[in-house]
């Protein structure tokens, strides 16, 4: 999927900036003419992607918690100031703590809410009144397959991406009339860091999908911003995989250990090749 739309004059808002589909983002709005506003918690990797991007004032970094909500809104007011509108939000950041519930803290559990369900719930609603002025106004979330279908060993992860589609899709009803897009693109495994640093705790299941580029989800989110689509399953297989799991658990259920053994081998592989054995 790809997208050659210009988006000159247009201003993208993107937290989760600085690595991973948050940069393949960037540099794939940067490309089509866009000003940027990167939000990420670390100055110095919006610093190093600013300067990659070379599009000069074009790009506003803004070191940034998603969840100092507070600081978000004072960020969107400095952003329509700079740019003359703020267009369209991403909702990229993402924090996964892995493992059963049992296993992991409630402050894990307590951050995986607020950076993934929280926190972009709250920055939509602080970008309306901005977006109700856009000609082009859109919100992205990333939300996952692990939302689309529950996942043991992710589930407070697979319940807050659960609540982000749901709210995606309930708000684009509301602002149907408004004409303000509102969709979420749902990954399978993305090779990035998020899931390759970690990739021993990572279940089997999720590595039982083919395996999507930074740049092809980026792409994704950039046709989401004026295609019909209102909730995009990564890659359009495992959507139907993970619907037909959701609506007959019995079999889903049935299925899952041939998906994790698939996985497994996946999983070996992909540490054979990158020298993590």
């Amino acid at each position: 999927m790809s997208s050659n739309t210009d988006f000159a004059n247009i201003t993208i808002v993107l937290t989760g900036a600085s690595m991973g589909v948050g940069a393949a983002t960037a540099r794939a709005f940067a490309d089509r003419g866009a000003n940027l506003v990167l939000i990420a918690r670390g100055q110095e990797k919006l610093d190093a992607l600013a300067e990659e991007l070379d599009i000069g004032d074009r790009a506003m970094t803004a070191p940034l918690d998603v969840t100092d909500i507070d600081g978000f809104d004072k960020l969107l007011a400095r952003a329509a100031e700079r740019f003359g509108s703020v267009d369209v939000l991403v909702n990229n950041a993402g924090f996964h703590a892995r493992g059963a519930v049992d296993w992991i803290s409630a402050e894990d559990i307590g951050r995986m809410v607020d950076v993934n369900l929280k926190a972009p719930l709250m920055a939509s609603r602080l970008a309306l009144p901005y977006l109700r002025q856009s000609k082009r106004p859109a919100v992205i979330n990333v939300a996952s397959l692990a939302g689309r279908t529950p996942v043991p060993g992710s589930a407070t992860y697979s319940a807050t991406k659960f609540g982000l589609r749901a709210f995606g899709l309930a708000l684009a009803e509301e602002l149907r009339s408004a004409g303000i897009k509102i969709a979420s693109v749902s990954p399978g495994p993305i090779d990035t860091g998020f899931i390759m640093d970690d990739i021993d705790t990572v279940t089997d299941l999720t590595f039982s999908q083919p395996i999507s580029t930074a740049e092809q989800v980026a792409e994704a989110i950039v046709a989401l911003i004026d295609n019909k689509t209102l909730d995009l399953p990564m890659p359009r297989i495992s959507g139907y995989l993970t619907t037909f799991s959701y609506l007959f658990p019995r079999i889903g259920r049935a299925l899952r250990p041939m998906l994790e053994k698939k996985g497994r081998r996946t999983k070996q592989r992909l540490k054979r090749e990158r020298g993590l054995q």
